[in-house]
């Protein structure tokens, strides 16, 4: 089956995977959580316009291969919480005066535009094609790890979670970030090949590539859907009612 980095590998590269022994299914575990990695305004921007366009006003954006993902991230959504498996989102929050930015500001140089809003959108709200509901989860974060200095760990704890299906953005940040720890912590991980997305096509293909590799499952879509429906329904204690809602200090996540 030819995979989406395979034009970006060359024939050494392809000869060294098949005789290292690295690229071998993981396999799913039995107690999944759905993680939504930063699908907010300011990487998906209003709409599925070019990325060139996008990113005049939103600097994080992934343009319409954000847009692309979408239909993906809903179905994938629409069944675990059909299934009553978590959903777990993750976004972006700042102080107001952008203090807390802290190593962001080092490899950007419009990252003094993070003080001002593009349009009237909140930039580290979730899109709202996939707004959060009651019974899902939100994680705010300040760094490219859903896990790193967050409460990830030990919701997937509560919720007696024993992997994660990973989506989102970007591949080669925030997405691989998420990937990495959460292999750290020794969760089975897979990642929806279709319903992740990144600003740079090739940084996207090549960092599946990777954690397909060494760290995941990347595989399609359809393959976790139908894994979905072998959950048993209803076998998670979510939360039931109202979302607190965290109060939204600054407009825009910094770059994934």
């Amino acid at each position: 089956m030819e995979r989406i980095w395979d034009k970006f590998l060359t024939e050494r590269d392809k000869a060294v995977f098949a005789a290292s022994g690295y690229g071998a299914r993981g396999g799913f575990g039995k107690r999944p959580a759905l993680l939504i990695i930063d699908v907010n305004w300011a990487f998906c921007s209003e709409g599925p316009e070019p990325i060139l366009e996008t990113i005049t006003r939103w600097r994080n954006s992934c343009g319409e291969d954000a847009w692309q993902a979408m239909p993906y991230l809903k179905a994938l959504i629409s069944k675990a919480r059909g299934r009553g498996i978590p959903v777990i989102y993750t976004t972006g929050i700042r102080r107001e005066d952008n203090w807390d930015s802290g190593s962001w500001s080092w490899k950007n140089n419009r990252s003094s535009e993070d003080r001002t809003r593009p349009s009237n959108l909140d930039g580290n709200e979730i899109v709202s094609d996939i707004v959060p509901a009651p019974q899902d989860l939100v994680i705010y974060k300040q760094k490219p790890s859903g896990f790193f200095g967050t409460n990830m760990a030990s919701y997937l704890t509560l919720l007696g979670c024993d992997s994660v299906i990973v989506t989102g953005t970007t591949t080669s940040g925030c997405v691989r970030a998420t990937v990495l720890d959460a292999f750290s912590l020794n969760y089975r991980v897979a990642v929806a090949e279709e319903a992740c997305f990144d600003r740079s096509q090739a940084s996207h293909a090549i960092n599946l590539c990777d954690m397909n590799a060494k760290y995941a499952d990347v595989i399609k879509t359809d393959e976790i859907l139908a894994f979905f429906e072998t959950i048993e329904k209803d076998s998670f204690n979510l939360p039931r009612g109202s979302r607190i809602e965290v109060p939204k200090l600054s407009p825009v996540l910094e770059t994934a």
